[in-house]
């Protein structure tokens, strides 16, 4: 069994226990990808509530799969990478553009922007609390992160950079050479130890402890009643929690929430699953406010648009999820979704950017 070790942290602002464990001593939600079904919900009651909160509590480790163990001088040497723009083929995009501390580990765009200011087809994605995450990209292509860090730098309508010239100009980096001989002693510097290093670095962005991680825990000023209430909506004729479950609010399924969308999705790799047309991964909702616009295409602006949407149940069509359809909330249940949403972002401090190898 792995001994646990303590990262002080100044990215999430406190001392961030973290354990070199694999992924298995997590519970996820299964990520969804075949046919759903939605079931009566009722409401709940106080009781239920209480109950409810465990469901909520925030864990006390940071997974990190054995495959690729902790520790701090490579996450100190991913930090690096990922704030680092010659990793794009002009110098000028790092992973830190599009995925940036200052909108919540996302850009603030609608859609993301790639290689010569072209607008991509859909938003960029938060990469906070990534270490709990089943699968990545809005489609799931990705298995892991240590597979996701690698496309958007080799892709051509984003960084645009070939791995084996990325592989040249790191290594024309004498800092750099350093860095990768003593992080992975007889390794050295390869394709697999920069994704190593940067997929490191993102499992150790967490969401920071918010008014509702200390309501869960006891204190009942923490949040207001209207909030409280919306978290019973939440888990009951809201519907929200069939897919945002758990502490970061996400069972990492796929589905087709009936955004008018020309976008196949999911289905590009699925092709033979009907509702997984036009079907993308349900995305967790800690720091939500500070994270939009929202949706995979960024076509809604505000949280309450996003209830407003939901509680209509989108485009009805054969791909649509089984979870998603009218609701029938009424103004004050929306009203108080919204309020308890906003009760999941926390205060976090600042970012500090790492001086980078010469």
């Amino acid at each position: 069994m792995s001994t646990p070790v303590v990262i002080r942290s100044g990215l999430i602002g406190a001392a961030v226990i973290a354990a070199t464990i694999g992924f298995v001593n997590i519970t996820l939600g299964s990520a969804i990808v075949g046919e759903t079904r939605r079931v009566p919900v009722e409401l709940a009651t106080a009781a239920d509530t209480d109950a409810m909160k465990a469901e909520y509590r925030r864990p006390v480790f940071i997974p990190f799969p054995k495959e690729n163990p902790y520790t701090l001088a490579k996450a100190a040497l991913g930090k690096k990478l990922y704030f680092d723009p010659r990793l794009s083929a002009m110098s000028a995009q790092s992973c830190a553009s599009c995925h940036t501390p200052g909108f919540g580990w996302g850009d603030g765009l609608a859609l993301g922007v790639g290689r010569g200011m072209t607008k991509l087809d859909r938003r960029s994605p938060t990469i906070i609390n990534s270490a709990w995450g089943a699968r990545f990209m809005w489609d799931g292509r990705a298995q892991n992160l240590e597979q996701q860090v690698l496309l958007p730098i080799q892709s051509a309508g984003e960084m645009n950079m070939p791995i084996d010239q990325l592989m040249e100009r790191l290594a024309s980096i004498t800092e750099y050479g350093l860095l990768f001989a003593s992080t992975f002693p007889g390794r050295g510097m390869n394709p697999t130890t920069l994704a190593e290093a940067i997929a490191t670095y993102e499992r150790t962005v967490v969401s920071e402890r918010s008014p509702f991680d200390a309501w869960i825990e006891g204190d009942e000023r923490a949040i207001s009643e209207a909030a409280k209430r919306g978290f019973a909506i939440f888990n009951s004729k809201g519907q929200c929690s069939l897919c945002h479950e758990g502490w970061n609010f996400t069972n990492d399924g796929f589905h087709d929430t009936g955004l008018r969308s020309t976008d196949s999705g999911r289905a590009a790799l699925l092709p033979n699953i009907p509702k997984m047309m036009h079907a993308f991964k349900t995305p967790g909702l800690r720091e939500i406010e500070r994270r939009g616009p929202y949706m995979h295409d960024g076509s809604i602006a505000t949280l309450e648009e996003v209830v407003e949407h939901y509680d209509g149940g989108g485009t009805d069509r054969p791909s649509r999820s089984d979870l998603i359809g009218p609701l029938g909330l009424t103004p004050q249940d929306k009203s108080d979704l919204v309020a308890f949403l906003k009760t999941l972002t926390g205060n976090p401090g600042p970012t500090i950017i790492p001086v980078l190898p010469r």
